[in-house]
């Protein structure tokens, strides 16, 4: 069996590791995983064959090759091997989780601080059990800063994660209806989240706090310290200057100074909020932390707004829970402009609460004026209402190229299976 020591003696001479062979470049170590759906190890010769430096299995093959490399267990090898690599470093590892926002928080923070720093952050979002040991072994000796985004669907992940990320500081971005098929309900979100806190309490972290949530004012408890953000009453606070087409946010904490962003939305007050109490935090100037956030593009269907003929479309369909369901919708309505259209996406991982939770969006969109309303999935067919019901992002994708709507504005979003992206 080959030791942790060991694999990253050879990690140094190959720093760069590749869980899919398909992607795989000369040089790269290859790390056998297995799923319900497949074993890696069946890939371990052919991912040598396509220029693998060395293939690591946990199935020993029938012809022993010295560049194939036996563990007990290819994924616990590596995020044992991330562990190790991420102890090399004495720098600030910053982690992210929460229900909403996370990665536009970890793209904003990066951002301001590479500013000043070298900064290594999450790629897209590789935020899981996977993504955060690749993400780890991604961070090069002259790294200044890492910043981790972690996602979680059940409790004791984000513990988990904690036990080879060993982050210095924390940001739960909120704890909201997301996962609550597998987190058990909101009080199991919160749970689930706080593990962040709770690993932060223990190894004396420091943790951003936004202390607008009372429920966060709560799970903090007992951290000793603590940096908060907010719109009063915090070490940092700004509110929303406006909110359309952009958002424009006035921070109103030290010298007062405001920031005009390319983001869509209210929601993202917060988001904005905490990117500039890090900035601070380290020493990144204001008008560096101004420059960062106002260059910073959203992409990959995050609060994008788009701009087709004479419409206005915003495409928010990276993923969808109420809590982000309700933000937009809200916001959506808020907005200037009376031709508005609707197209929502059904949300996942909901568990027994979830044709509930799609009857509480039905409600809160009765309560306003609409051009139009689409509603896409199985639980929004389950129930009554007078909208316009189709079955997955194809169909509606046709009814919008038949409306040849004008002067008009365009709300898309839903959870990432429902691809509601494609519907433009």
């Amino acid at each position: 069996m080959t030791s942790i020591p060991q694999l990253y003696s050879i990690y140094q001479q190959y720093p760069s590791v590749q869980t899919d062979t398909r992607a795989l470049k000369a040089g790269d170590l290859y790390f056998a995983l297995k799923g319900p759906n497949f074993n890696g190890n069946t890939f371990a010769q052919a991912a040598l064959d396509a220029g693998a430096a060395y293939s690591i299995v946990d199935e020993a093959p029938a012809v022993p090759n010295e560049r194939i490399l036996v563990v007990d267990n290819v994924l616990h090898t590596l995020q044992q091997l991330a562990k190790h690599h991420r102890q090399q470093f004495n720098i600030p590892f910053i982690a992210i989780t929460g229900s909403n926002g996370k990665t536009t928080t970890k793209e904003l923070v990066s951002t301001v601080l590479a500013a000043k720093y070298k900064t290594y952050t999450t790629q897209g979002n590789l935020n899981n059990h996977i993504g955060i040991p690749l993400t780890i072994l991604r961070v090069k000796p002259d790294a200044e800063m890492a910043v981790i985004e972690m996602g979680a669907n059940h409790q004791l992940e984000i513990a988990d994660y904690c036990t080879y990320t060993l982050p210095t500081h924390g940001i739960i971005t909120n704890a909201g209806k997301a996962h609550l098929e597998g987190f058990g309900g909101i009080e199991g979100v919160r749970k689930g989240k706080g593990e962040l806190y709770d690993y932060l309490r223990a190894t004396n972290g420091t943790a951003f706090v936004m202390w607008d949530y009372d429920y966060l004012q709560q799970m903090s408890k007992g951290i000793s310290n603590m940096i908060t953000y907010g719109t009063s009453d915090a070490t940092v606070t700004g509110q929303v200057a406006q909110s359309e087409p952009f958002l424009s946010v006035n921070i109103s904490s030290g010298k007062p100074f405001s920031i005009h962003s390319k983001l869509v939305g209210a929601y993202n007050l917060p988001n904005i909020l905490v990117a500039v109490t890090v900035g601070q935090h380290f020493g990144v100037t204001n008008e560096a932390i101004q420059s960062a956030i106002e260059n910073y593009t959203p992409s990959n269907s995050r609060s994008q707004l788009i701009t087709a003929g004479s419409n206005q479309i915003i495409l928010d369909a990276y993923n969808a829970n109420p809590s982000s369901m309700r933000a937009a919708i809200e916001n959506f309505a808020s907005l200037s402009g009376k031709d508005k259209v609707l197209m929502l996406g059904g949300m996942m991982e909901l568990g027994p609460e979830s044709l509930q939770e799609h009857q509480q969006i039905v409600d809160l969109i009765s309560q306003y004026p609409w051009k139009a309303v689409v509603l896409v999935g199985e639980d929004f067919r389950k129930l009554q209402h007078p909208f316009v019901d189709l079955e997955n992002a194809a169909a509606a994708k046709e009814w919008l190229t038949a409306q040849q709507f004008e002067h008009t504005h365009i709300l898309v979003k839903g959870s990432r299976s429902m691809k509601m992206e494609q519907v433009l």
